[in-house]
């Protein structure tokens, strides 16, 4: 075995149906007095449910949070918090009301008691990001990681399907990224390969019936451990494209994640036999066939396929391969411009990836 380091964080968390319940007794647990309730303008009703709970300890409900945290919706935030006194705060919802509040504490060093409705895993990380004058910044601070998230299947059920599957697969892009780290380890890599037959198996299950709270609490189970491995190894080729693709042309974070995991699988593959072998163990398939096997699912639960389908420009390919090699994360493959460029076309078509990992040469320069 290769040497390692594998550094654990502190982490509270609360997993069960109705455990929402706990929100009033875990911000007394940090001795909040006035809680900032945080949520999209699509999930006010849910924010009014966290105020009721936490009574007179709410402080204010900001319904404003939007992807990608734009740094114009951070500063009016802080404005807010500044105004009400705010000392601690709750967002409810996915990466938007996350990432907002994880952006605030930034600033503030306020706690945050997280309750997550998506399976983007956002809540279980040190990692913040932030989006100006059209470019996306990622960091990483102890600062923002929420002190106790609480986990609640109850309040997946009435999330959309395509936001059930792409939140989904963002989480298994986590748990792939994190076989093939520069800093992977023997524990991470059992999370990860965890998290991925967690949410391989209960995608289709919740598909089928969107009521289904074994299969949701599964899938939430598979986000945790999912945004566990983000949290505690680096990520590389896949959350670069998808951190350009965001940020300098704002499209969806979900479905952009969706879409682009099976071709930077299909990119690495060669270089991260390893990891392949792991992937392919828990989505049950052939290694030789694991892009195109995770294409496959994707398909199979009736989510976007392509980056023309959520809003990429064909125009603005060349730019983003310009952008995606600009200051590249570690990724076990080297990263040319004219190989991402090509990376990115099939993925703008939609294509299968090929099978076969010595099919890498169809999208080499």
């Amino acid at each position: 075995m290769k040497s390692f380091l594998y550094e654990a964080q502190a982490a509270r968390v609360i997993f069960g149906p109705g455990e929402i319940k706990q929100v009033q007794t875990e911000l007394e647990k940090i001795s909040a007095k006035r809680a900032l309730v945080i949520s999209t303008p699509g999930q006010e009703e849910l924010a009014d449910k966290v105020s009721d709970l936490i009574g007179d300890l709410c402080a204010g409900i900001h319904a404003k949070a939007v992807q990608h945290v734009p740094m114009e919706k951070v500063e009016k935030a802080l404005e807010i918090v500044r105004a009400l006194h705010v000392d601690s705060l709750v967002p409810i919802g996915g990466g938007s009301s996350i990432g907002l509040a994880k952006a605030i504490a930034l600033n503030t060093s306020l706690p945050i008691v997280a309750i997550p409705t998506t399976y983007a895993g956002s809540e279980m990380t040190p990692i913040w990001g932030l989006t100006e004058n059209g470019i996306k910044k990622t960091g990483k601070d102890l600062v923002v990681k929420p002190k106790t998230v609480i986990y609640d299947p109850n309040l997946t059920v009435n999330l959309p399907t395509r936001v059930t599957v792409t939140s989904g697969m963002n989480a298994i892009a986590h748990c792939v990224e994190g076989l093939y780290a520069e800093n992977v380890n023997p524990i991470i890599s059992l999370l990860a390969e965890e998290g991925i037959r967690a949410l391989h198996s209960s995608l289709p299950a919740i598909l089928a019936d969107p009521y289904n709270i074994e299969a949701r609490s599964e899938a939430l189970y598979g986000c945790w451990l999912g945004g566990t491995v983000l949290g505690s190894v680096g990520m590389a080729l896949h959350h670069k494209l998808c951190h350009v693709l965001g940020g300098s042309y704002n499209l969806p974070h979900a479905e952009t994640h969706s879409v682009m995991l099976p071709y930077a699988i299909w990119y690495n593959a060669a270089h991260a036999s390893k990891a392949i072998k792991s992937i392919a163990r828990a989505l049950r398939v052939e290694e030789e066939d694991v892009a195109g096997s995770l294409f496959d699912l994707t398909a199979s639960l009736g989510v976007p396929m392509s980056l023309a389908e959520i809003g990429m420009k064909e125009s603005d390919l060349g730019q983003a391969a310009e952008l995606a090699t600009k200051n590249p994360y570690y990724n076990p493959r080297p990263i040319e411009q004219q190989t991402i460029r090509k990376l990115l076309g099939y993925a703008f078509a939609g294509k299968r990836p090929l099978k076969g990992i010595e099919v890498q040469g169809e999208i080499n320069s």
